[in-house]
């Protein structure tokens, strides 16, 4: 583990803050818990390596829209996002956002340091195109019927609602999606995810026009 990284801990729950910054610390990481967007904003640009555990669910700002203002400035920061309310469709909006994972709470220990080493890994250079076109052999793989399954889980839809756009039964989606998960090579939604849009399978660019300025979000509550 690199001595110049620093996870970047965004949450505006306080227990939650010294949960998981105990347990990173006692991984071995160094920690810098903010209590909102605008605390760790605030610090960019920074020297060293970093990484952004940011919870999705914040008032003011939230985790997608820290990321969409990350995004807007160009600024590269592996980011993983935490909820306790997650959904399909908050999962695409996350990933679509830049986050190079979306993990639900409670978040266990291994899974969370298991993000945060393959959000930096990703960050290697040379491998993002190495992983692309691993990616796009495997998109050639699948069927017609396939890849307009795997367009529907990527806008966020449930199997019940692509079987309907599709015109089959849910139990025809659920198999086509079964086959889509082995041929991708994917172990869960979040990795599909990271590995079809990171290659523009469907792309539907992040809408920056209403992110407000830094010094325009409101400052934390104390």
């Amino acid at each position: 583990m690199a001595n110049d990284l620093t996870i970047h801990l965004v949450d505006d729950e306080e227990a939650l803050r010294r949960s998981l910054t105990f347990l990173l610390v006692s991984a071995g990481f160094a920690v810098r818990a903010h209590s909102c967007a605008k605390q760790f904003l605030d610090l960019l640009p920074f020297s060293g390596r970093g990484c952004l555990v940011t919870d999705l669910r914040m008032p003011d700002v939230d985790g997608i829209e820290l990321l969409q203002h990350l995004r807007r400035f160009n600024m590269e920061v592996p980011a993983i996002v935490i909820t306790g309310q997650g959904d399909i469709a908050a999962a695409v909006r996350a990933m679509k956002a830049g986050a190079a994972d979306f993990l639900e709470k409670p978040v266990g220990e291994g899974a969370l340091i298991a993000a945060i080493n393959l959000a930096i890994g990703q960050r290697r250079p040379g491998r993002a195109v190495a992983d692309c076109e691993s990616v796009a052999a495997r998109v050639r793989q699948l069927t017609d019927r396939e890849h307009q399954v795997l367009t529907g889980v990527l806008d966020g839809l449930q199997n019940k609602m692509i079987a309907y756009r599709l015109g089959i039964s849910s139990r025809t989606v659920e198999v086509h999606r079964a086959n889509v998960m082995a041929k991708m090579g994917a172990r869960n939604l979040a990795e599909l995810m990271r590995m079809t849009i990171a290659i523009d399978a469907v792309e539907q660019p992040t809408d920056t026009a209403r992110i407000p300025a830094i010094n325009a979000w409101p400052a934390c509550a104390r």
